[in-house]
């Protein structure tokens, strides 16, 4: 499935969805994004570089290596998938692709949107081949 095909869904079957978009860790760029209104471009233009530093910045980095070396785990897969984060009148869901971690779904849901059926629906577009 291609990215724009993924952010629509997001905004089309993800209940509550205001704004979806996907975010490439690896160049730290947003390969795409929808909104269903306006968004100030200044928080569309932080909205790769802040995901990256949720899930990449260098405090995770040390948290994820401190587990896998209490584990004895050597790989370089990251642990931290997905992330939930609520304000004051919203959800926000990151979860990375399954067949692309370096890449990373953003979601913005209204605050009372049915939890179950968010997470659900976002894990089914995280499980999309890219």
């Amino acid at each position: 499935m291609s990215e724009e095909t993924i952010v629509k869904d997001a905004i089309n079957k993800i209940p509550k969805a205001v704004a979806a978009g996907l975010v490439d860790m690896g160049s730290g760029m947003l390969l795409g994004i929808k909104t269903v209104e306006s968004h100030p471009q200044e928080v569309i233009d932080i909205l790769a570089p802040a995901t990256r530093e949720l899930f990449e910045g260098d405090m995770v980095t040390t948290i994820e290596n401190l587990f896998k070396k209490a584990r004895g785990v050597s790989s370089d897969e990251h642990y931290f998938q997905e992330i939930l984060v609520s304000s004051s009148n919203l959800w926000h869901y990151f979860g990375r692709m399954k067949s692309k971690p370096a890449m990373v779904l953003t979601v913005v849901c209204g605050g009372d949107v049915n939890m179950g059926m968010m997470l659900m629906k976002c894990r089914e577009l995280v499980s999309t081949p890219v």
